[in-house]
């Protein structure tokens, strides 16, 4: 088992270089640091006390999947703002429809200005979120971010699958209202849409 110094001497003598490879794979320091310092807990706190020649390969797995926890949520979070811009339009006769089953992802832009006016609109939608109806945000969340299938995120919310689809239809309806609101219609971003009616089930 490692003493608590062999850990923090392997910590301290492998973190220069994970953040260079980590900077170097997601072109962001900030988040590259966030991502090596996350890998680096993770170690400690779950395998802290394994002999210290494991240490090495360990990290590098832990490393490798944090990073890919990284770009999922990016990709996630990308999706939203495509997922809103093409439903953001979607009537209640739409409501039966998972709009992620019929959504084209676009291609990530490296271009500055992409990546700030999708940041940007980012922090809109996790602010719209929080005023969505409970049933709303969960079937949201569970679909876009958790990436879980229509199925999977019945059973967990006790719902039928229309339910499910339903919910998901109407927050994408009620977030791209909200964002209407701040402008982003302006923007070319979302077309305008017909708001919603009725008692959600």
């Amino acid at each position: 088992m490692a003493t608590p110094k062999e850990l923090s001497d392997f910590l301290a003598s492998v973190e220069r270089r994970a953040f260079k490879q980590t900077a170097y794979a997601v072109r962001d320091d900030h988040a590259a640091l966030d991502i090596v310092q996350d890998a680096m807990m993770k170690l400690a706190d779950k395998y802290g006390n394994n002999p210290s020649t494991e240490f090495p390969m360990l990290f590098q797995r832990i490393l490798q999947n944090t990073m890919r926890d990284f770009w999922r949520r990016q990709k996630v979070r990308n999706l939203w703002t495509t997922l809103l811009s093409s439903f953001g339009g979607n009537s209640e006769d739409d409501e039966d429809r998972d709009p992620l089953e019929t959504i084209d992802v676009e291609d990530d832009s490296d271009e500055p200005s992409v990546q700030l006016e999708r940041s940007q609109t980012i922090l809109l939608i996790e602010k719209a979120l929080e005023k969505l109806p409970t049933r709303q945000r969960e079937a949201f969340v569970l679909r876009y971010w958790e990436e879980m299938d229509v199925a999977e995120t019945a059973e967990i919310m006790g719902c039928s699958q229309g339910s499910v689809k339903t919910h998901c239809s109407r927050a994408v309806r009620s977030l791209a209202i909200e964002l209407e609101k701040q402008g982003l219609s302006k923007l070319g971003i979302f077309r305008p849409m017909v708001p919603a009616t009725g008692s959600e089930s």
